[in-house]
């Protein structure tokens, strides 16, 4: 009798250690909702860079709760579903809203549907990535990532910020860069994922030296560090397909003409 009462109170406690460690990695999908959310009350009381902040913070919370859950063996199809909303959120409309109440608005019709489109075409890569699981390469995005997106939009605004610039005076540069976030989301280009980064496995010292490097420079000036990087992100896409479909191109034999056949 005791030992049954043993083992039974051993099962709850099990029980109550994996409901715990479930809970984690979901903490971290609702701390970047969180993010997301707090970037849209910043953008319309008119606060562009803590608002732009709050993206690139909600965008390190869902890189680490997708690592987390992977780590403690605690994916879940509940999880999956949360962080896909939370993305939608973060990641389609708070940069879409950032973007139009900075600079957009003065654009009318067009800057309102320039909006549409990036928020839009965030919805509909987070629909395609969530239906290709199973069969996507894991080596590669199919289209711009949605944080990378949302990247590159609250960058560009963080950046206009800082040199003091005013959204009415570049609206068209930003509804281009809306525009491009947009689209490129939806597009069948590659982008590296960097998912067979293992971090449990040794790297040689020159690489822990290049993360600190790589932590010293964007300490150095924030706003346009992450702006570059994201922007060379974003066109590396465009840049491995036309180098691909090049070396293709070479690879084809070229058909002989009739006299030589």
């Amino acid at each position: 009798m005791l030992d049954f009462k043993h083992s039974k109170r051993e099962v709850m406690r099990t029980r109550m250690r994996d409901r715990g460690i479930y809970i984690l990695p979901n903490l971290f999908t609702i701390g970047a909702l969180f993010a997301g959310f707090y970037a849209i009350v910043q953008a319309m009381n008119g606060r562009w860079e803590h608002a732009a902040v709050a993206i690139f913070i909600a965008m390190l919370l869902d890189g680490l709760d997708g690592r987390v859950a992977r780590m403690t063996h605690t994916q879940s199809a509940f999880g999956a579903e949360l962080d896909s909303l939370s993305d939608m959120v973060s990641f389609g409309v708070a940069p879409a809203l950032i973007m139009y109440v900075y600079s957009l608005k003065g654009l009318g019709k067009f800057g309102w549907i320039a909006a549409f489109v990036y928020c839009a075409g965030a919805a509909l890569r987070l629909a395609r990535f969530n239906t290709q699981l199973e069969v996507a390469d894991k080596r590669f995005f199919q289209g711009l990532p949605s944080p990378s997106a949302a990247a590159l939009v609250a960058g560009f605004v963080w950046v206009m910020i800082e040199y003091g610039v005013s959204g009415e005076e570049i609206s068209w540069l930003a509804a281009g860069v809306t525009l491009f976030a947009g689209i490129s989301m939806v597009t069948n280009l590659k982008f590296y994922s960097g998912k067979e980064i293992n971090l449990r496995r040794s790297v040689p010292f020159f690489v822990v030296l290049l993360i600190v490097l790589f932590f010293i420079l964007v300490s150095t000036s924030p706003p346009e560090v992450l702006l570059i990087m994201f922007v060379l992100y974003g066109l590396s896409g465009y840049v491995y397909t036309t180098w691909h479909w090049l070396k293709r191109k070479e690879n084809t034999p070229k058909a002989l003409p009739d006299e030589e056949k």
